[in-house]
């Protein structure tokens, strides 16, 4: 582990929104965390080590992605304690790149060198961006402005809130659900 940050431990539960499940960190974690937007993070969750994002709620909180390998991992269900503790790192993982970024991408030969260039932090700004309309046609123009913009040397999206909460399918104008 790489970590850079002092530790946040704390308790919480295990929450659904629609059909995913998440983890809701407690008010004074969140406080203690470096940024409002994303956070890697060396992560313990009831024993299991990991590296993740810890990722904002759109209200200066916080929340932790359970995903089915980690909710198999630990044996997680609604309502199901979480004890944590959170270390953040400036070792960003890779993000998970969607199929309709990724081809563009691949579709563009001149952009070869740079995607792979840039920071982890900074493509999980992109996928964020691109991930964060539920409406396909702004999608796939978010897709194309990328596109675009990395060609003319930018390194990162502008012009969005890192604090809101990106995932459409638990959020409501940049706010988690709930």
């Amino acid at each position: 582990m790489r970590s850079t940050g002092t530790p946040v431990h704390g308790r919480s539960t295990v929450s659904r929104i629609e059909e995913r499940l998440i983890v809701v960190l407690p008010e004074e974690a969140s406080a203690e965390l470096p940024s409002r937007g994303q956070v890697a993070v060396e992560a313990v969750l009831n024993g299991h080590e990991l590296t993740m994002v810890v990722e904002p709620d759109g209200r200066k909180g916080h929340w932790l992605r359970i995903d089915e390998e980690l909710c198999a991992a630990l044996d997680l269900v609604e309502g199901a304690e979480v004890e944590f503790t959170l270390t953040p790192t400036k070792a960003w993982p890779e993000p998970e790149v969607p199929a309709d970024l990724a081809d563009a991408l691949e579709g563009a030969d001149d952009l070869s060198e740079t995607w792979p260039s840039l920071t982890p932090m900074a493509r999980w700004e992109w996928v964020r961006w691109v991930g964060a309309t539920r409406n396909p046609d702004t999608r796939a123009r978010r897709i194309e402005v990328s596109i675009d913009k990395m060609r003319h040397g930018k390194r990162r999206p502008c012009c969005f809130d890192l604090s809101s909460c990106t995932d459409p399918e638990l959020a409501r104008s940049g706010k988690l659900i709930g």
